[in-house]
């Protein structure tokens, strides 16, 4: 099963139906395979083989689909990376990837073009007027079809950055068999029919965007390319197009039922959601519930690596719970530490915190890292991935997660996980997002530290404190010794905090007092 396949039966189905829609353009099943087949010769007379990678700088737009899907056909490597890096980080994914052919648009430009001095190069823009050191997209279509590739189950068919919480990014190469498993396990879990209209903006160098785009194609479904987010264009594109399903990270369903056009706008033919990338907490999850009447919400846990580790379907009936393993999943919680080595056998008894580990016999699972030994020694072990992700299974046998095991805050011998704090400053009203971090301290280890979006502009630290010191579901030495309020919280395209900015931030370090000192200048953190 390749994804070349995937796409040629869905075209035999249905060659009518919508597959890729992108402000006024619109392509059918059929033009989608015309397209690709044309594109996947313009690749081969470009040098493209097997196995060769193509870095692809593109938002979600068409060109950005025609090129997965083109590629496929031959047997190339789709390499899909931020369209928001910086020239040094791009240079960077170049040499890692050995990439030789580069599509980008004018928005990466700026970053694609100072990378690629100097570096024998093949350059392709996908805008009409491309600079003269590129060739134009349009011009791969001219000569119709090449021979296509052999591709097979075990051939790569993808390599995907990780959002580099920790570090340099990670590339994870992804088969054939892993992308079309994760495509039918994705379609399966969100209970998927066919014809689903989709919102394509989850971007396409991240899983979720991969999922959005394949899975729909499972189903003949239609993805609706939205390259920059905004609430707005999100509502809009809803009511115009009848979207049907949503799968986004919680920080977008956020935007959406808090947008000022959301009451005004016809979103009754969304019955799917599903969420992945962070947690969602209660709050935001009944605001779901009320804005959308979902039929089908499923909190979807899993990574770049391991694409699927679990599912909760109706997770509003048990908000937060990351629910039992997934279709090809095996998981376990075992002690969690970061002063030995831990071994898969090693597993915590239901309620004690661990670490999540996944079986490496998925067929979404990926065989290890990109030219990163090291970072396959640290991660895998005896046939399980050590996901590094907290959690614990309740007493019904579902999965919650916890933040991650590095973010643990050790304060004065006892073990804080963030996520707990979170959860309880997220109910107050006046906060509209959160991130706790642990900061040194000389008499504690160290004391946690939260940093405060406000909804409201008379919030005060004291407030948060009486309030954290009121709740029944937050131990008194887990209450923030200090908050800081900011403009926003800095996290990775799928949602995920990144706590090392927070810790690296000049105003997270140690300060005197025991209470809550609060910094009540609204900043960028």
């Amino acid at each position: 099963m390749t994804l070349a396949g995937l796409l040629a039966r869905a075209a035999l189905r249905r060659p009518d139906a919508d597959a890729v829609v992108d402000g006024a353009r619109r392509l059918t099943y059929g033009e989608l395979e015309r397209l690709s087949a044309s594109l996947a010769g313009g690749f081969t007379r470009l040098g493209v083989h097997k196995g060769d990678r193509v870095l692809i700088a593109l938002r979600n737009r068409a060109e950005h689909v025609l090129a997965y899907w083109a590629l496929q056909r031959i047997g190339g490597v789709p390499t899909p990376v931020n369209f928001r890096l910086a020239a040094g980080e791009m240079a960077y994914l170049l040499d890692d990837s050995g990439a030789r052919v580069v599509l980008f648009e004018g928005a990466t430009g700026p970053a694609v073009l100072p990378a690629a001095r100097g570096r024998d190069l093949i350059l392709i823009s996908a805008d009409p007027d491309p600079p003269v050191e590129a060739v134009a997209f349009e011009s791969l279509l001219a000569e119709g079809p090449g021979p296509d590739g052999e591709a097979g189950e075990e051939d790569l068919s993808l390599i995907l950055y990780t959002s580099g919480t920790t570090g340099r990014p990670k590339g994870v190469p992804r088969t054939h068999q892993n992308h079309y498993a994760g495509a039918l396990a994705h379609v399966i879990q969100c209970g998927y029919e066919w014809g689903e209209r989709t919102l394509g903006v989850m971007p396409l160098y991240h899983t979720m965007g991969i999922h959005s785009l394949t899975s729909m194609v499972a189903v003949n479904g239609c993805f609706v390319c939205q390259p920059d987010w905004s609430a707005a264009g999100a509502l809009g594109r809803i009511a115009a197009e009848r979207l049907t399903a949503l799968y986004l990270i919680p920080t977008l369903f956020y935007d959406l039922v808090h947008a000022p056009g959301l009451a005004p706008t016809d979103v009754s033919s969304v019955k799917k959601l599903a969420y992945a990338g962070a947690p969602m907490l209660a709050p935001l999850t009944e605001a779901c519930l009320k804005a959308f009447g979902p039929r089908v919400f499923v909190n979807h846990y899993g990574s770049t690596e391991i694409y699927t580790f679990s599912v909760r379907p109706d997770v509003h009936l048990k908000p937060g719970c990351a629910g039992r393993p997934g279709i090809h999943s095996t998981l376990r919680v075992v002690v969690a530490s970061t002063e030995r080595r831990v071994g898969p056998d090693e597993v915590v008894p239901p309620g004690q915190k661990g670490e999540i580990i996944a079986r490496l016999d998925s067929d979404e699972a990926f065989a290890g890292y990109w030219n990163r030994p090291d970072a396959d020694a640290r991660a895998l072990r005896d046939g399980w991935y050590f996901t590094g992700d907290m959690g614990y299974v309740d007493v019904e046998g579902e999965l919650y997660v916890a933040g991650r095991v590095d973010d643990m805050i050790i304060s004065g011998g006892e073990n804080i996980h963030p996520v707990e704090v979170e959860e309880v400053l997220a109910r107050h009203p006046g906060v509209r997002d959160v991130a706790v971090v642990g900061e040194p301290d000389e008499r504690w280890g160290e004391r946690v530290v939260a940093f405060v979006v406000p909804a409201a502009r008379d919030l005060t630290a004291e407030t948060l404190d009486g309030y954290c010191r009121e709740s029944p579901d937050l131990a008194s030495f887990k209450r923030p010794r200090r908050i800081v309020f900011v403009e926003d919280i800095p996290k990775t395209a799928s949602g995920k905090i990144l706590r090392r900015l927070l810790r690296e931030d000049g105003s997270a370090q140690p300060q005197g007092g025991g209470g809550a000192a609060g910094d009540a200048r609204p900043r960028r953190a």
